[in-house]
């Protein structure tokens, strides 16, 4: 079963990289992270029901792993030309996972992990300083924070290991539809209008990233952390790049100079070695707990 959500998770956030890039190419980025959420909370409605966590902790799961952090993402997409590189950069969250693990939860950083961080850190300014490349730093630094602010909502989710994961994303849904709808009414004036002349096929993205990704995947990462140790679970995630990459070369055109490759190759690189290094720490822990 866990080995199926995992994959699930892979897949579906690989595709949903590209359905976003689509999506927000004709309508405002804001309105497309709105309507997902409204979708979403159709579904999620019949779980919003007592008992509820205790809002000091699911307060700020339900901002950073919702309105904050899509309405970031959304506007990456809306303003990124390579998919290939916002997907690669968008793995950063899983060093940062591991630094929020270590100065919230308590979990330790050894020095491969630290390295690794680095490493995926370079990678990225590799990639998003190489030449030419100067039209992607917008988008680069929103998936930069995005990807901070979804690192943090997933370790605090671990503070929450009673709540179910589809109660957390109703509850995610309920403050991140009209969140973003009200500000895509403030910033983006004309979206409604702009979104009636869309095609159907940056609708269905829209919805594919309300059904399969917000009750699928992202569900199913909060059930796999509530039971697992963060870094055990962030290392398999490494492959969703390279479906997003796939998908940005085939379907978008993206080219890969030797800088996006190399930087890229850096980036996961330092990403793997902080989850293997992670991997490494529980198993020593689990070793050292077991009596002899």
């Amino acid at each position: 079963m866990e080995w199926a959500a995992i994959v699930v998770i892979i897949l579906t956030w690989g595709i949903n990289n590209a359905a976003a890039k689509f999506a927000t190419a004709y309508i405002p980025p804001l309105f497309v992270g709105g309507v997902r959420f409204l979708i979403a909370l159709i579904f999620l409605f019949p779980f919003i029901r007592p008992p509820f966590p205790d809002w000091r902790r699911m307060g700020p799961v339900m901002l950073l792993t919702g309105p904050v952090h899509f309405g970031v993402l959304y506007s990456a997409f809306g303003l990124s030309h390579n998919l290939s590189l916002l997907g690669i950069v968008l793995q950063l969250w899983i060093p940062f996972t591991a630094l929020f693990a270590w100065w919230i939860l308590g979990e330790t950083m050894g020095t491969a992990a630290v390295v690794g961080v680095a490493a995926a850190f370079a990678g990225t300014a590799i990639m998003t300083f190489q030449h030419g490349a100067e039209r992607e730093w917008a988008s680069a630094g929103l998936a930069v924070v995005a990807s901070v602010c979804w690192a943090l909502g997933t370790v605090l989710v671990r503070r929450l290991p009673t709540a179910r994961p589809l109660k957390i994303q109703g509850l995610v849904s309920l403050i991140s539809a009209p969140a973003l709808l009200t500000a895509s009414a403030v910033a983006e004036p004309h979206a409604l209008q702009t979104a009636f002349h869309a095609p159907l096929l940056a609708w269905a993205c829209i919805a594919f990233g309300g059904i399969a990704s917000t009750l699928g995947a992202s569900a199913l990462l909060f059930w796999l952390v509530q039971r697992h140790q963060t870094g055990r679970v962030t290392g398999y995630m490494l492959s969703t790049p390279l479906i997003t990459c796939l998908i940005g070369v085939l379907a978008f055109g993206d080219l890969l100079t030797p800088r996006l490759v190399i930087g890229g190759a850096m980036t996961m690189a330092g990403v793997g070695l902080v989850a293997m290094a992670e991997r490494r720490r529980i198993r020593i822990a689990a070793e050292l707990s077991t009596p002899s």
